[in-house]
């Protein structure tokens, strides 16, 4: 019951953030850019084009156009 409790809190609270077009910025495995990432660290990874989000360390979020907090990302060099 508190499992679900929580679950009901979780869809309530982002509803209400996609009411007022709050939305979570998509940043895995896009590639980088400055206006919506704050790259933190880089890595090789083979395979992978350099400039490419490998990992999100914090998700990041935007209203309509304009940028509340920038996704922190780990970036392939």
């Amino acid at each position: 019951a508190y499992r679900k409790g929580v679950e009901m809190i979780y869809s309530q609270m982002k509803a209400a953030l996609a009411k007022e077009d709050i939305v979570e910025i998509d940043a895995l495995n896009k590639p980088f850019d400055g206006n919506w990432h704050q790259a933190l660290m880089s890595e090789h990874v083979d395979g992978v084009e350099s400039g490419t989000v490998i990992e999100v360390l914090q998700k990041g979020y935007k209203i309509k156009d304009r940028i509340l907090r920038p996704a922190m990302v780990k970036i392939s060099d």
